[in-house]
């Protein structure tokens, strides 16, 4: 029994830990930057081949940019998307390679996790990423470390879209409740990841349908999340 304790103790001074203290004192990540009617819409876990380009066209029409922070072995299935979101002023950002918690990866996985995704994105668009947000919000031990060569960003809205039972109506009304100047929203274009309902993106976009309008009339626009941390 002394063991499972200490199994228990050492996985969370590696893992809950770090996590914890990390988006608690905002250390060295972004979770917002205040900037006058400019919000930031991003998306983790795509893309996905109906979603997604589905969600393209959402954002041309009412003229917002976007930030992916995608799974770039989905990325490989789908090299149009990627194209698309690069051709059309999105931002991409690196998610993983595979959707996997740092929880239970070494450095040396991360790492590799990493060199994955950067390579995948320079191959289908030519861009060097410089985001990186991890797979549930998750760090360990190393991770600010290991990622050294991104800017991580986090959250300052995240609104259990992936569920289906949030609904379309209560998920628009939580988005305008939260708008506001440097706000960072998180959403997601792919329900395939575990824990997630498959179907919770067309939620998703449905509630945005609801969502962008209002942006547009209180005067606001999404921005990438390049645009939204430049100085001005």
């Amino acid at each position: 029994m002394e063991w499972m304790f200490s199994l228990i103790g050492l996985f969370s001074i590696y893992s809950i830990i770090p996590t914890i203290l990390i988006r608690s004192f905002s250390y060295r990540i972004v979770k917002r930057k205040p900037k006058d009617k400019q919000f930031a819409l991003t998306f983790d876990d795509g893309p996905h081949p109906v979603y997604t380009s589905r969600l393209l066209d959402l954002l041309k029409e009412f003229d917002m940019k976007a930030t992916f922070f995608v799974v770039t072995t989905n990325a490989r299935r789908h090299p149009e998307i990627i194209q698309r979101m690069r051709d059309e002023g999105h931002e991409i950002g690196v998610h993983h390679d595979e959707h996997i918690s740092t929880w239970v990866m070494t450095p040396f996985q991360v790492g590799k996790q990493l060199r994955r995704s950067r390579e995948a994105i320079i191959e289908l668009t030519g861009d060097t990423p410089v985001y990186y947000r991890p797979p549930w919000g998750h760090f360990n031990i190393s991770t600010l470390f290991v990622v050294k060569p991104f800017q991580v960003v986090m959250w300052s809205d995240i609104f259990q879209d992936w569920k289906l039972s949030m609904g379309k109506n209560r998920l628009a009304r939580n988005m305008r409740s939260r708008l506001s100047d440097g706000a960072i929203f998180v959403l997601h274009d792919n329900g395939d990841t575990f824990g997630a309902d498959q179907e919770a993106p067309e939620m998703m976009l449905e509630a945005l349908e609801q969502f962008l309008p209002y942006v547009k009339e209180r005067g606001y626009k999404s921005v990438t999340v390049r645009t939204l941390l430049q100085d001005t």
